[in-house]
Order: C-alpha cells, then structure tokens, then sequence
C-alpha cells in the first residue's frame, strides 16, 4: 500500500468527528504516559542499578492484567465503556501526582516505586479492554482496520515524541518534572471524552445476569475458537519472547552502550519510528487471509532485528536495529487486534480484547522478570536471545496452521 493511499485511508476515519476528538486526546494522553514509562525505569535504574529490578519493575505495570483482564473484559461488555475510561484515567493521574510528590520531597524509593507502579499496573489492566472495545462505536466497521492502524500510529508517535522530551527533562530538571507534566496531560483527555456523542446503541448497556457466567462464556468462546486460539499463543510468543526488550532497554543503554538518559530515549524512539512506519503501512482492505501473513512475517522480523540488536556494542548499528524490531513489533499487534475487531461477535469484543490486552501487558511481565532474573546470571544480552529464540519457534509452529486460522475467522466475521 502507497503512503498516499494510507493517508487517504487515515483521513478518511479522522473525519468522523467523535474519533477525531479521541484520537486528539489520546495522543495528548499518550505522549505523557511514554515519558513517564522512560523515567521509571531510568529511576529504578539509578536507585538499584539491577537489571532484576528492571524486570521487577516491568512485571508490577504489567502483570496485574493477567489477573484482572477476564473481570475487565467482562465488565467492558456489560458497563458504559467510556465512564470506565473516565474513571481510569482519573486514577492514572492521581498514579503520577504521587510520583510527582514522592520525588520533589525525595522520599521515593525502589519499593514505592514498584508499589505505584503496581497500582497503575491494575488501572491499565481495566483500562485497556474499555479503549480497545470503544473503537468500532467511533468508526463505521469500514473504517475500523483504519482506526486500530491509527491508534498504533499515535501510540508509536507517542513512544517517539515522549521519550525525546523526557530524556531532556531528566537531563535538565529530574525526574519530579516529569511525572508533573504527564499529570497535567490527563487533563485534556479527560475534557475530550467528556465532549464524544456516542448513541447509546453503540454501547453496552448494563446487563443482568451472573456476572462469573458472562466471564466464563467470554473464556469458553476463546477456547471453542480454533482460529483465535492460536492467533493468541501467537501472540504469547510475541509478547513474552520479543516485547521485553523495551523494559530492558534502560540496562542495555547503561551496561551496553555505557550511555546516560540521552542515549536511552534514543534506543526507545527508534522503536517509535518503526512502529510508527508499521501503521502507515495499514491496508484498510485487509483480508484475515493478509492479516494472519502480516503476523507471522512480523514477529518473525521482531525476533531476527532482536538479534542484530543484542550481538552489537555500536549505537550506529543498535538504532537501525530496533528501527526493524519496532515496525515487526508493532505491525503484528496491529494485525492481529484488527483480526480480533473484524471477526469476534459483538458482544464478545470487550471480553476477547481483555485477553488480548492480558497477553499484550501479561507477557512481556513475565518475559521481562525471567529476563531480568536471568540476566544477574548470564548478562543482559543471552536472556534476550533466548526469547528471540523462543519467538523463532513460536512461528515456526504457527506457519503450517495459517489456513486453519484464516478459516477460523473467516467463519467468525461472517456469521
């Protein structure tokens, strides 16, 4: 697909106003939430200098989704998705005014860290489903692949923009400046989705009935999905093998590359340029048949730029590196989340997507704490090959299914 023709693509979803809006605010939102990603671990970095820490870190903002999705997703599909997303971000802003307290009066330390950490950790896992299932009520169903495109492109333009300035207010202020400036962009977000006119129609309306049994009907309609169920330990492999190395970097920068902040908002933004080429190679006509190939080729790009990665010392060849890791990465995320919007029932769609969202959060948590644990052991560097390897295998088993899975979703968006 030409860049003309994706921003053609592009333009078309912006001009429905309610994604427009959304889309602003979640931008604005986004790029306070990458910078505060870097300073935590450039902070837990300088109070341990442990790459165990890193993983510890890591595992507290993202595990907690691996036991809160299935209720999360649950309660997406049964509650008003955009007064979950008021409440959460609510709280996600409460999350940095204490950062932004903890370290003005100096009395932050690792295990406040990783207690507030582990707080925002439960925010996002409730978080996540709502967003993700809000989407096809912002967009007709055409424009969806669009969106969910979109949504990676601001996430990734995001993970660009907030590092650089991050890297700059830690050179210049410290870290309490920039936990203040990601509580200040809640603000906008908040007053955004307070101005979205969404018909009821296009949102789930409280539901009676047993709330463990609508989780257990979400679970049971994973299980019985041949498609989506290897789509998803897919996904495991991406996730628990490839996408820890963002978590890791603050140690590669410091123990590799014998570099400060500067070099580390680097290392992470040239995974944003990636991700960000990834999204604007979008194909709004996509077929769960280009889609299933797009993940498969993308994680197997992920593990091979990982690789190259790990065997240099040489930021010259690092940067192109994670370039290449960054658009693999971010290319069969977006793959598989339009795959999942296209072909899962409706009312399924907040339930599926907290699984989704506990493999995109859960994974790289434990992938990023056996890594860090190893890494005490063996360095930095063989923990991460390990995963590459393990994400190899993961599409190594998945190739020969892709006609199953096509099948499988084919089926499912049709009925």
């Amino acid at each position: 697909m030409t860049v003309r023709s994706s921003l053609s693509a592009i333009l078309s979803a912006l001009r429905h106003p309610n994604y427009r809006l959304y889309a602003t605010g979640n931008a604005i939102s986004l790029v306070g939430t990458w910078m505060q990603r870097l300073t935590v671990g450039w902070l837990a970095w300088e109070l341990t200098g442990s790459g165990v820490w890193l993983g510890l870190i890591a595992f507290s903002d993202l595990f907690p989704t691996v036991v809160a999705a299935p209720f999360a997703g649950t309660l997406a599909d049964r509650r008003d998705r955009l007064r979950i997303l008021n409440v959460t971000q609510r709280a996600a802003m409460a999350h940095a005014l204490l950062l932004f307290g903890a370290t003005v009066t100096g009395v932050i330390n690792i295990w406040l860290l990783f207690a507030l950490t582990l707080f925002l950790g439960t925010v996002s896992a409730f978080d996540q489903p709502a967003r993700l299932a809000l989407v096809p009520s912002l967009v007709p169903r055409a424009d969806i692949p669009v969106a969910v495109a979109i949504n990676s492109i601001v996430f990734n333009l995001a993970r660009f923009i907030g590092p650089a300035v991050a890297g700059l207010l830690l050179y210049w202020s410290g870290p309490s400046i920039v936990f203040a400036s990601n509580a200040v962009s809640f603000i906008a977000f908040l007053v955004i989705l307070s101005k979205l006119d969404i018909v009821s129609d296009n949102l789930p309306a409280a539901r009676s009935g047993n709330f463990m049994q609508r989780m257990a009907e979400g679970l049971r309609y994973l299980v019985t999905n041949a498609g989506l169920r290897v789509l998803l330990v897919t996904l495991i492999a991406v996730s628990v093998g490839g996408r820890p190395i963002v978590e890791l970097l603050p140690g590669f920068a410091a123990d590799v590359f014998r570099s400060g902040s500067t070099s580390l908002a680097i290392l992470t933004a040239s995974m944003g340029v990636g991700a960000m080429l990834a999204g604007l190679s979008i194909n709004a006509q996509a077929s769960p048949r280009a889609l299933v190939g797009m993940i498969v080729a993308s994680a197997a790009l992920l593990a091979v730029a990982i690789l190259v990665f790990v065997s240099t010392s040489s930021l010259w060849i690092a940067v192109p590196a994670l370039v290449v890791a960054g658009f693999g990465m971010a290319r069969a995320s977006i793959s598989a989340q339009t795959a999942i919007q296209l072909s899962v029932k409706a009312e399924m769609r907040g339930r599926v997507l907290a699984i989704y969202g506990l493999i995109f959060r859960g994974g790289p948590a434990l992938g990023a704490l056996g890594m860090g644990l190893a890494s005490a052991q063996f360095g930095l560097r063989w923990p991460v090959v390990a995963g590459a390897a393990l994400l190899l295998g993961g599409c190594c088993w998945a190739f020969p299914q892709r006609e199953h899975i096509i099948a499988s979703l084919e089926e499912e968006g049709g009925a």
